[in-house]
C-alpha cells in the first residue's frame, strides 16, 4: 500500500463543477491499466478544501467498489482542526478508505508539540492506518523529523509523505526513524533521488498524466537500477515542471480533459487552465511520450 507510483488523484467534475461518476469510474480503471500502485481520494490535487466530507464519502464508496481491491485507496481526510480530522477520517474509513493521508494543520500553524498531540489524537481515533503529510510550502508549518520520530512509535502511523523535496531531509527521516515509519516522496522532480536513497515511492501528481512512466520510474528506482531510473525521469522532468506552471491541480485537470478522460470542470477559487499555459503544458506531455492532440 506504501510503495510505488500513487497517484493523488485528481476529482472529475462536470463545468458546474458538479462531481462526474461516470468519469471517476473510468480514470480508475485507466490508472489500474495503466500500473498505478494505489489511488489518493480527496488530496490536494483532488481538490480537497472544495469536496464535502459527503461528497468525499461517495467518492471514495465509488473507488472500492469500482477498483474491487486491484488498487489501494487511501483518503486524504486532514484539516487544519482536530476534531474535524478525526470526523472526516472516520467517515471516509467507514466508507472503505485504506489508509488516510493526513496533511499538517494549515494556517493555524501549530508547534511541533501540537502537530504531535494533533496527530496522536487522531491516530487513537482512527481504524486505519495513517500517513503524515508534511509540505510546509501550501500549509505555512513544518513537520521537523523530529516529531515524526516520535510519532513513528505509535502503531498506527505508518509513513510520511514528504514533500519538501530535500534530500537531506529525507536522510534526518531515515535516520531517526529506521523501519518504523515508510517515507514517500511528496515531490515529482525530486522523487527518483529520493526512491534511490531510500524513499518507498512517491506520492505523484504526474502521474495523473503519465501513470505508466511513473510506474516504470518507480520500479527501477525501488529496484537500485540508477541508470534506468534516471532514464526514465530524464524523459519525465518537464511534465513535472509543467505540472505546476499555475496551481496544482489546475494543469493535471486540463491534462487529463486533453486526454479524454475526464470534463473540464473545476471548482472555484481555482480556475480552469489559461490559455498562455496551455500550449506549455500540451509541449510537457509531448516530450514525455504522452499522446495529446493538436
Amino acid at each position: 500500500m506504501y510503495s510505488g507510483s500513487i497517484v493523488a488523484v485528481v476529482t472529475p467534475m462536470g463545468e458546474a463543477g458538479e462531481l462526474d461518476f461516470a468519469a471517476w469510474d473510468r480514470l480508475l480503471d485507466w490508472h489500474a491499466d495503466e500500473g498505478t500502485d494505489a489511488v489518493v481520494v480527496c488530496g490536494t490535487t483532488g481538490e480537497s478544501p472544495t469536496v464535502t466530507v459527503d461528497e468525499a464519502v461517495e467518492l471514495v464508496a465509488r473507488a472500492q467498489a469500482r477498483l474491487r481491491g486491484r488498487l489501494p485507496v487511501i483518503a486524504g481526510t486532514g484539516t487544519n482542526s482536530t476534531i474535524g480530522t478525526i470526523e472526516r477520517t472516520r467517515r471516509l474509513a467507514q466508507a472503505g478508505a485504506d489508509a488516510a493521508l493526513v496533511v499538517t494543520p494549515y494556517y493555524n500553524k501549530p508547534t511541533q508539540e501540537g502537530l504531535y498531540r494533533h496527530y496522536v489524537a487522531v491516530a487513537e481515533a482512527s481504524s486505519i492506518p495513517l500517513i503524515l503529510y508534511n509540505v510546509p510550502s501550501r500549509t505555512g508549518v513544518d513537520l521537523l523529523p523530529d516529531t515524526a520520530r516520535r510519532l513513528a512509535e505509535h502503531p498506527r502511523i505508518v509513513a510520511v509523505k514528504e514533500a519538501t523535496g530535500s534530500l537531506q531531509r529525507l536522510a534526518e527521516l531515515r535516520e531517526l526513524c529506521g523501519d518504523d515509519l515508510e517515507i514517500l516522496s511528496g515531490d515529482d522532480p525530486t522523487c527518483a533521488d529520493a526512491m534511490l536513497a531510500g524513499a518507498r515511492g512517491v506520492i505523484s501528481v504526474t502521474a495523473n498524466v503519465a501513470p505508466r512512466a511513473m510506474h516504470e520510474l518507480c520500479v527501477a528506482a525501488l529496484a537500485g537500477d540508477a541508470v534506468r531510473a534516471r532514464e526514465l525521469d530524464g524523459r519525465l522532468q518537464v511534465l513535472h515542471r509543467a505540472m505546476f506552471v499555475e496551481p496544482n491541480p489546475i494543469p493535471a485537470k486540463w491534462a487529463v480533459q486533453q486526454l479524454g478522460l475526464i470534463p473540464g470542470g473545476i471548482r472555484l477559487p481555482l480556475l480552469p487552465l489559461t490559455a498562455a499555459a496551455q500550449p506549455t503544458v500540451r509541449e510537457a506531455m509531448r516530450a514525455a511520450g504522452v499522446s495529446c492532440p493538436a
